[in-house]
């Protein structure tokens, strides 16, 4: 049974020597990789000087306009939509740039007006541990096959089908969809997309389903409440 004090362990543990590592956090459209990713990162920088930075792959979305020009603009969030390449070579250099006093800037996600952020998150030259998450991160073709090899360790996050449905239809809904509009996404492209993402659950190092002793009441998710079901299964 694993517990979250095994899950800030191991990621600690990524780091351990000095050097830096970067850890992702791969699954389907909601199933709580972002809410895992946050806490991991609120956990381990506690109080004193942050050490763990988050970079979200959700800033290399392409612009509605350029998903537009493409013909893409109604599969947003399919793996052609984003600028894969872009990602893989961030992630690179957050491995290779660990020296000097130069900061790394990576794009954010505007979750409101649905479109990446430029230079919006960034990443010091004190963050010895990286943790990344998004939908493709163990996908192994196209320009995705480079963003694994630039990872130590992926962790696939899984949810109850129902469950992971649900929030989905209420995120679409808070951001501005209409509830028919909402589900029509999520039953449609997402789930496309969440199918595709299932597919990759076999690379992982970690399968994430529950966590004994996940911190955070129901003012964020009741515990296990955002990993979905019982236990934990070490990936192939």
């Amino acid at each position: 049974m694993l517990t979250f004090d095994d899950l800030l362990l191991r990621a600690r543990s990524l780091a351990a020597g000095g050097r830096r590592a970067l850890l992702g956090i791969a699954g389907s459209p909601g199933a709580g990789k972002t809410t895992l990713a946050e806490h991991l990162v609120r956990e381990l920088n506690g109080t004193g000087e942050p050490w763990v930075a988050h970079v979200p792959m959700d800033g290399f979305h392409l612009a509605d306009v350029e998903l537009d020009r493409l013909g893409r603009r109604d599969r947003k969030g399919a793996p052609d939509t984003f600028d894969a390449a872009g990602y893989a070579a961030l992630l690179r250099r957050l491995r290779e740039e660990t020296d000097g006093d130069d900061i790394v800037y990576a794009p954010g996600f505007e979750r409101v007006l649905e479109q990446p952020l430029a230079g919006a998150v960034p990443v010091p030259p004190t963050a010895r541990l990286v943790v990344t998450e998004g939908n493709y991160l163990l996908l192994d073709t196209d320009a995705w096959a480079r963003v694994r090899p630039a990872l130590d360790e992926v962790w696939f996050c899984e949810a109850e089908e129902d469950e992971r449905v649900r929030r989905l239809v209420a995120r679409h809904e808070e951001f501005g969809k209409g509830h028919r509009e909402a589900v029509a996404w999520v039953l449609g492209t997402d789930q496309h997309n969440a199918e595709l993402v299932a597919t990759t659950r076999e690379r992982a190092d970690l399968v994430v389903r529950d966590v004994v002793g996940w911190p955070y009441g129901a003012g964020h998710h009741r515990a296990g409440a955002g990993l979905g079901g019982v236990g934990a299964d070490a990936g192939g």
